[in-house]
């Protein structure tokens, strides 16, 4: 017997979800005239968007922290 993974995105709830995350262009648009970022800077993000927010269920359905959450 296999236990459900309640923290796993359905396709149809993630197609729902994923207009509203604003992307890289939307967030250059907004940010602050203060801080701007030089070209190249940062690191690239490891997961894509669906990865992070499944993840944040995560969180949210086990009450684990942030730093514990297994790497599958």
């Amino acid at each position: 017997m296999s236990r459900t993974q309640t923290w796993k995105i359905s396709d149809e709830l993630w197609s729902e979800v994923e207009p509203l995350i604003p992307t890289q262009e939307e967030l250059r648009k907004t940010a602050s005239q203060k801080y701007q970022r030089k070209a190249g800077a940062g690191c690239k993000r490891k997961y894509d968007d669906r990865t992070y927010f499944e993840a944040i269920v995560y969180v949210l359905r086990t009450g684990v922290i942030w730093n514990a959450i297994p790497r599958e």
